[in-house]
């Protein structure tokens, strides 16, 4: 990722995007999904602007929850489109600023090698114990996996198998400590380098659950900070874009 930082400044500098002599902070509400190529990201933002970045990691409905209710967020990077355009439709965001940041990918994932087959054919033989996913209601990682185990017919015969996380975070945590055998995270959580980092995986195939586009809004508590702005901008850059699909999201 290193590499990327001198293409990123020269990005941001054609994009009118400068080191600020006034630096301002930006709190930004992030899907837990999305938490690797955020860390990059702001890390580089910071580096290039001087602007400071506070992220939040956790599920999309609870941060819906928490901004109606007043949170000092900034800005919203949503793991859909549902929730900003709602919000957007509620008054609360600044508008014209929502817009697609990523399109991701959900992965069947084992801690274990050769655990989860090419085709996904484990799902029908069911030989674990938990299998897990994120709450549908809560994350929308949650909902297409939801709406994958459906379409392939074994929702019903595994439903009494699962073990449900707040966040696509919390999942994968469960997964990895082996607490569940198996189950359901973004691709983006365990995918680096051009592979899966560990364990076994199948990438769920896109026809099996809605497109999981996820928007980015300026929330109305953010309009008139210039770092804001200039991380909203910074998003839509090409060197930002190609960190996001480094790590598995389509564009």
């Amino acid at each position: 990722m290193k590499t990327l930082s001198y293409s990123l400044l020269s990005g941001l500098l054609a994009l009118g995007i400068s080191a600020s002599v006034s630096a301002e902070e930006v709190q930004v509400a992030v899907a837990a999904n999305f938490t690797a190529p955020m860390k990059v990201i702001a890390a580089d933002f910071e580096k290039a602007t001087g602007h400071k970045v506070t992220p939040s990691f956790g599920a999309t409905g609870k941060f819906y929850a928490q901004i109606t209710n007043g949170a000092p967020y900034d800005v919203f990077l949503a793991a859909d489109d549902e929730t900003p355009i709602k919000l957007e439709k509620e008054n609360g965001i600044v508008a014209g600023s929502r817009f697609t940041y990523a399109t991701g990918k959900l992965v069947l994932w084992s801690a274990k090698p050769d655990f989860v087959d090419a085709k996904g054919d484990v799902l029908k033989k069911a030989n674990f114990a938990h299998i897990a996913l994120a709450t549908p209601k809560l994350a929308p990682y949650g909902l297409a996996a939801e709406e994958s185990m459906k379409k392939l017919g074994v929702y019903d015969s595994l439903q009494s198998k699962f073990v449900q996380g707040e966040s696509i975070g919390q999942t994968f945590t469960f997964i990895s400590t082996g607490n569940a055998e198996l189950g359901f995270v973004a691709l983006s959580q365990v995918f680096e380098g051009g592979k899966v980092k560990s364990g076994s995986a199948w990438i769920v195939p896109a026809n099996l659950h809605n497109p999981i586009r996820q928007d980015a809004v300026i929330l109305n508590k953010g309009k008139g900070n210039k770092a804001a702005a200039e991380f909203v901008k910074y998003l839509k850059s090409e060197p930002v874009k190609a960190i996001i699909r480094s790590y598995g999201y389509d564009l």
